[in-house]
């Protein structure tokens, strides 16, 4: 009987290739259970079974995040390994809205995607965020790190400050002017102001105070143009948030008035002698506040008049120089001055003027020719009978005469630049 012979055709598998085979085929089956996301790099490094070793990737270290400007959170992590120390390639970075639980949100900014770098910038929404980092080897991801402390981010922009200017700036109070206003409590905020075309600017910046309530601190405005004057405040908090601004408007007259001539006009026929029916008009280089004038003078803009009966007294001294007072209702303050006639016009004594009816004399302001005349009335006394020359009057105006913004009239004595005669 034949022995049966093992054909030198057969295939034979080697312990070597065995090893090789036992290594592909764990690997392939890791792959396939675990994907991309498997805690595990597998590698080889001999042709023996014993050789074939496992990898894991170390859970990624707990990240610190720190609020930065408006709504910015800087993550940063230590570099994470593998448990044979191969070092991560990547790291990716989420959030989530609670310490424990609750929806993974990918991070934002340059902490989207993996990023090779140990820090990144997530722009956050507002709210409460904690962080976590996970590591990864390629196609290998490492355990998610545990979540940092919690991060408050306020990515909310304050609201629109409420500025308080006044209405006129004045020569007096354009070195200081006072401007207050309410903003969000304990955020910065900086003030603007603008005249005109914006041809000149100063700024100040304030704080608000835990009420909300900030102030102007020596404000000097004297550098912008007169005419109309803006301002504009906006708040920045402590996370960096700047809203939109709150604005207010004011005039800016920092010229004081002045005056501009002192014409005597005759109107009785008799030129050069004083009598009823003559007019001293006064000009000024702006309009004036007319209350100042006259306390009954509310209206900045209409013409006001006094000629009732005996209400106004205009009076010629023996110096020739001619004062006027007024007894009319509601006319409880009065100023004026004094106007120096510079001529002989009375004859010795005084002159005094006032009447009834037409005969009265008249007190008339007109904001818009920006002039006072006073119109003398019934006469009483004697006046010089010779005709006096033109000259150049004089004025010295009474204190407390303001233009309608505030700025003093000044009180010393102005020469008329042109000569004139009743």
């Amino acid at each position: 009987m034949s022995r049966l012979r093992q054909s030198t055709d057969s295939p034979r598998v080697t312990m070597g290739a065995w090893n090789r085979l036992v290594v592909i085929v764990v690997g392939i089956l890791l792959v396939s259970w675990g994907g991309p996301a498997a805690s595990a790099f597998w590698s080889t490094v001999s042709s023996n079974l014993g050789g074939a070793k496992a990898d894991t990737v170390n859970q990624g270290a707990k990240p610190v995040a720190a609020v930065g400007q408006a709504g910015s959170v800087t993550v940063t992590w230590t570099a994470s390994t593998t448990a044979a120390s191969k070092p991560a390639t990547g790291y990716t970075i989420a959030r989530y809205a609670s310490a424990t639980g609750g929806t993974k949100v990918a991070a934002a900014g340059t902490c989207a995607g993996t990023i090779a770098a140990l820090s990144c910038t997530d722009s956050a929404p507002t709210g409460t965020w904690y962080y976590t980092m996970t590591p990864a080897i390629s196609l290998w991801q490492g355990t998610e790190s545990l979540r940092s402390t919690a991060t408050v981010v306020d990515a909310t922009a304050p609201g629109a400050p409420t500025v308080n200017a006044p209405a006129s700036v004045t020569v007096s109070t354009a070195a200081n002017v006072p401007v207050t206003g309410t903003a969000e409590a304990n955020s910065t905020v900086v003030l603007t102001v603008t005249d005109a075309g914006a041809a000149h600017t100063v700024t100040q910046t304030r704080t608000a105070n835990g009420s909300g309530a900030w102030s102007t601190s020596g404000l000097n405005l004297s550098t912008l143009n007169d005419g109309p004057i803006t301002y504009s405040a906006r708040a920045t908090d402590a996370a960096g948030n700047t809203g939109l601004p709150g604005t207010d408007t004011s005039s800016k007259d920092a010229t004081a008035p002045t005056v501009a001539n002192v014409q005597l006009s005759n109107a009785g026929g008799n030129l050069g002698r004083i009598e009823r029916g003559d007019v001293v008009t006064l000009t000024f280089s702006e309009a004036l506040d007319a209350s100042t004038i006259c306390s009954a003078w509310t209206s900045d803009t209409a013409t006001q008049t006094i000629n009732g009966n005996n209400q106004v007294t205009v009076t010629v001294n023996s110096s020739d120089s001619l004062t006027v007072g007024v007894t009319s209702s509601g006319c409880s303050t009065f100023r004026l001055g004094t106007v120096s006639l510079v001529g002989n016009y009375e004859n010795s004594g005084s002159l005094t003027f006032k009447g009834t009816g037409s005969s009265a004399s008249v007190l008339q302001w007109n904001p818009t020719a920006k002039t006072l005349t006073i119109t003398l009335g019934t006469m009483s006394g004697t006046p010089n009978s010779s005709a006096q020359s033109p000259a150049a009057a004089k004025f010295a105006p009474q204190s407390g005469l303001t233009d309608i913004a505030g700025n003093s009239l000044s009180t010393g004595q102005v020469t008329s630049p042109t000569a004139s005669s009743f």
